[in-house]
């Protein structure tokens, strides 16, 4: 706490700000939540935007910061997520979404006061990306069409309701914003040290002018066009949970202080991720008249984005098998620390080497019509429509070989991990592997929105009262949802579990009957050359990419091999959108009005103003999908005494529709009151309820049910089986949705101090608390199907439900200012600086904790999946909130002067939690050292999969420095060069145990550097 109170001091806004008041300003045509625009100053340069955007801060009816532009295609930052990470109170995250295994380049995820209940706006209008979400994804959207990015942390009651968290307003430009014709033409090229040698070319161009006819009145017309590549590359080294290896599988001799913990393997990965970003915007304008204006906007972007990745992962499944070398070192704590790891059951270690593709194209378009008009002096009326269409389709595959690793060689005690993997002789041998499985995801959406509002503005001349406003919305969205299988088609091609029973051997890839698909690959320059990766047998990218045909030929080895078995195998299957439960259908409709009164007490000591209302919103939905369960296939061993296949439950496959209905009202009251110190200092008091609907994926009407026997397997020291014991069938299932839930519901408080002691320096300070109720958690429910005997079974049916509340509190710091005290040499210096702290708790309306975990990772095992379990059975307890840091800094330096602009930006967040039981830290092969457990599993060290665990995931501590610099040749001609991650900064994720805290990844991107240049004209 000392270093950041030392921070502190220099704490300041955090938002970057560069571009013109008019343009800032610009939308009012078209939002008519905004506040009155003020006078219209152009302006340009770091220092004269900074001080507009002060004047805007200073001015606003509620509680905003924002970033603006210095010109079309200015944003300090190379995409919209790392604008907003500049600003005070929001977060990024640095993994990609819903996958903490792959990082990020450009960051993902935001969050504003560590909440992630973020509206998305485009000028003032609803916005949002198809696929289940209510939000935009901003990574998606072209920077280059922004003209500035509005965070609203506390809105009124005039605003669109759905913003616990905050209210993210996309700005572009519209052409009464210039005075007459206006273009602007800009190029870019970017450099990856890591990756090299990517070509990625940006364009934008942007054209606007108005005219005037004695006729018609006034026209202006705007168009805008960027196109821009992103091509990055990650690299990561991982490693596994560690497992206890006990003294003693003998209750009497059972020591847990000599426990040694050994990490299962190590891996890597490398992904080439290229993102392709298209945006198209036009606007038009029409005024005919000094009291009416009309403006009609097409704005589009499109995103196509391809990962090609190369991973080695351990696929160990008999931990317990594994020895460390004798000059093996351990910590105090009996951690594994260096040294060599093998099986020697395997001759090895086994792992697969794969080959994924991830592709996904998306498109958002939103056409709007804004008519306003001035019906008397004191009463404006405002009508606008917006038609939006999204869309979004996703292919992800991966291809993979296995091979038996001589051993493992690893060191923990530095930042990095070191680890060995085979000689470059062994792992180019094709004899080593063998073709091990197959597993793809397909998944497409579409979702339309149809709006209408109405708004009616009535200023009185009163020395109290300033004005009233009122309004009307009526919302229809209707979405689509397909996937192809809940998560992967996962299917095994040939393991070495499966050679005796149903092939005699692997097919391995130096016979010359499997060898086609695979060639040796190497990835150069691995983590910036610090590791030796050697060349390795990898599925061809033709493969990956040729679904289904070329999967079809690789899964044709499995079959020729159980025909020499004489076995009977079942040929593969592709995954397809034919089954009807792969569709889910949701419409949902919103009704709102409000009423909002400004006024202000100009005459007394201190003034005060501000605006009160209450905004009344109904919303209906429903949703259409379907409930099916697949069973799973139940193998009963022949080399081995069983019992108990009697209590087996069979039940037939089925798919039923299902459909549902909803319907709720809300009433969201706000408050925003300003006093005025003088014209340097004021405060600030506001408090609103706020309302943030279920997104769309929570809403599915979609049920998959499980079954999965009781089984277990002892086996003897050498492993080999010598029981098998059945006890039932379990019957779990997974809703995707809930179409029954409530919106989670705040209410929100804000008190500020702003001290503007400058054109363009301030310091601020902002207490916020957002006290939460309905929270959605995961809960279990009960449906009942009736086996082939025709007796009622029931299935355990873990859902979404509004299940817990909570808050998130905490204060922002932020302080800016240009020194004019300082030589000459000096003049043109200034910095920006913010601290954030956010404190939050999230309390169950039914507790789930037990000391000590059991049972296998179904989703009803709430102990895993709230509280997290470590590999020998003892639970966590409570975990904090997911992506929330308690700190967050901000600190640039700005330089400009004679034409030349500089700056260097440092974002830093502390610690947050990525998860609990999240893939790769997860598992059902875990050790029982519960005193307490059936003495058959307790320190029985068996592949029954009955014991999960399931750890807490963190990102530690993480800062990037940024910097840029650019030279004006000109009034109308600049180049200058941006660059990213200067100091190549490593993410690094921490799995929790109770041995200690662990590496689990560590991820690198290298520096990337940006050359620009930009006309105007």
């Amino acid at each position: 706490m000392r270093n950041f109170q030392k921070t502190a001091i220099a704490a300041a806004v955090a938002h970057v700000a560069v571009l013109s008041s008019a343009a800032a300003w610009a939308q009012t045509s078209a939002d008519t939540t905004a506040n009155p625009a003020p006078t219209v100053v152009h302006i340009s340069g770091q220092r004269a935007a900074l001080q507009s955007a002060q004047q805007l801060k200073k001015n606003a009816d509620e509680v905003v910061d924002s970033i603006v532009a210095e010109d079309i295609g200015k944003l300090p930052d190379r995409s919209v997520t790392e604008v907003l990470q500049r600003i005070a109170g929001v977060t990024i995250d640095r993994n990609m979404a819903g996958d903490p295994n792959r990082q990020s380049v450009e960051g993902s995820g935001v969050s504003v006061r560590g909440l992630t209940y973020v509206r998305s706006e485009v000028n003032g209008r609803d916005a949002f990306s198809a696929g289940g979400g209510r939000s935009l994804g901003f990574a998606d959207v072209a920077p280059e069409l922004m003209a500035g990015v509005d965070v609203y942390k506390n809105p009124s009651a005039e605003q669109v309701e759905g913003a616990v968290a905050g209210l993210v307003n996309l700005r572009t430009a519209m052409p009464f914003d210039y005075k007459g014709f206006k273009g602007t033409v800009g190029v870019s090229e970017s450099y990856s040290t890591l990756r090299k040698g990517a070509p990625s070319p940006t364009g934008t161009i942007l054209l606007s002018n108005r005219w005037k006819s004695d006729t018609f009145g006034e026209f202006g017309a705007l168009v805008d066009f960027a196109h821009a590549k992103s091509p990055t590359r990650s690299d990561g080294v991982g490693v596994d949970p560690y497992f206890p290896h006990v003294n003693s599988t003998d209750p009497a001799k059972y020591d847990r202080s000599k426990t040694q913990w050994i990490p299962l393997g190590v891996g890597y990965r490398s992904q080439d991720f290229e993102r392709t970003r298209r945006g198209d915007y036009a606007a038009f304008q029409w005024r005919p008249n000094r009291d009416f204006t009309a403006a009609l906007t097409y704005f589009k972007t499109k995103y196509k984005e391809d990962l090609d990745e190369h991973v080695v992962t351990s696929s160990e499944d008999k931990w317990y098998q594994q020895v460390a070398s004798k000059d093996s070192v351990f910590d105090s704590n009996g951690v594994f620390q260096s040294g060599t790891i093998s099986n020697p059951t395997y001759g090895g270690s086994p792992f697969n080497s794969s080959q994924r593709i991830n592709t996904r194209e998306s498109s958002t378009r939103d056409t709007s019509l804004n008519l306003q008009w001035r019906v008397t002096p004191d009463l404006t009326w405002t009508n606008d429509f917006q038609h939006v269409h999204s869309t979004t389709e996703g292919f992800d595959a991966d291809v993979s070989t296995g091979f038996i690793m001589p051993n493992q060689q690893m060191d923990m005690r530095g930042n990095v991990p070191q680890i060995t993997l085979g000689s470059p002789a062994y792992m180019a041998d094709p004899n080593n592997y063998y073709w091990a499985y197959t597993q793809e995801a397909l998944d497409h959406a579409t979702a339309t929105q149809k709006a209408w509002k109405t708004d009616f503005k009535y200023a009185f001349d009163h020395p109290v009262l300033r004005d009233v406003r009122f309004g009307f919305r009526m919302a229809n969205r209707d979405g689509e949802n397909h996937k192809a299988q809940k998560f992967y088609n996962w299917q095994a091609i040939t393991f070495p579990w499966m050679e005796g029973w149903q092939i005699p051997h692997v097919a391995r890839l130096g016979d010359p009957r499997f060898a086609g698909g695979a060639s040796l690959q190497k990835i150069d320059n691995f983590f910036d050359g610090k590791y030796n990766i050697p060349p390795m047998l990898f599925a061809n990218e033709s493969v990956v990419r040729g679904f289904p045909d070329e999967w079809s030929k690789i899964h044709a080895y499995h079959d020729v091999l159980c025909k020499e078995q004489g076995s009977t195998c079942d040929p593969w299957k592709a995954a397809t959108f034919n089954d009807p439960a792969a569709t889910n259908t949701q419409s949902e409709k919103t009704r709102a009005a409000y009423t909002q009164l400004r006024f202000g007490f100009d005459d007394l000591k201190y003034p005060i103003d501000g605006n009160i209302g209450i905004r009344y919103v109904k919303t209906t939905g429903a949703g259409s999908g379907y409930v099916a369960y697949s069973p799973a296939g139940v193998t009963i061993p022949t080399d081995a005494p069983v019992t108990g296949v009697d209590t087996l439950i069979y039940i037939k496959p089925f798919a039923e529709a299902q459909s549902y209905n909803n319907s709720y009202h809300n009433w969201l009251p706000s408050l925003n009151l300003r006093l005025k110190y003088s014209d340097e200092l004021q405060f600030r008091f506001a408090v609103a309820k706020a309302m943030a609907r279920p997104d769309f994926n929570q809403l599915q009407v979609q049920t998959t049910l499980n079954s999965a026997p009781n089984q277990t397997t002892i086996r003897d020291s050498s492993g080999n089986t010598t029981n098998v014991i059945f006890n039932g069938t379990t019957l779990t299932g997974t809703s995707d949705g809930n179409a029954m839930l409530k919106p989670t519901t705040s209410t929100n408080v804000d008190l500020t101090a702003e001290w503007y002691f400058a054109k363009a320096g301030s310091l601020t300070f902002s207490a916020f608390n957002k006290d939460l109720k309905d929270i959605i958690i995961t809960q279990d429910y009960s449906y009942k199907a009736t086996d082939v005997n025709g007796k009622p079974q029931t299935f355990v049916v873990t859902g979404p439900v509004n299940g817990a509340k909570g808050y998130a509190r905490g204060f922002e710091i932020a302080h800016q200012q240009y020194y004019d005290f300082v030589p000459d040499w000096l003049k043109g210096i200034g910095t920006q600086a913010s601290w954030t702290y956010v404190s939050s708790e999230r309390t169950l309306n039914k507790p789930v904790f037990n000391a000590w975990c059991s049972g296998n990772d179904a989703s009803s095992n709430y102990n895993l999946s709230i509280n997290g379990c470590d590999t020998d059975g003892r639970a966590f307890g409570k975990t904090p909130l997911q992506g929330l840091s308690r700190h967050t800094i901000n600190f640039a330096v700005m330089y400009e002067q004679h034409g030349l602009s500089m700056r260097l930006a440092y974002n830093w967040r502390s610690r947050y939690l990525l998860g609990v039981n999240q893939w790769g830290s997860r598992g059902n092969n875990g050790l029982n050292t519960n005193p307490a457990a059936d003495p058959a599993k307790y320190l029985i060290p068996t592949t029954n999969n009955d014991q999960a665990f399931g750890l807490p995931l963190y990102q530690a501590p993480y800062g990037q420095l940024d910097g840029s610099i650019f030279y004006d040749f000109t009034d109308k001609f600049r180049v200058g060069l941006e660059a990213t991650n200067l100091t190549n900064s490593y993410t690094r994720q921490i799995m929790e145990q109770h041995a200690g805290s662990f590496t689990r990844q560590v991820f690198m991107s290298g520096p990337r550097y940006t050359l620009l240049a930009q006309y105007s004209f």
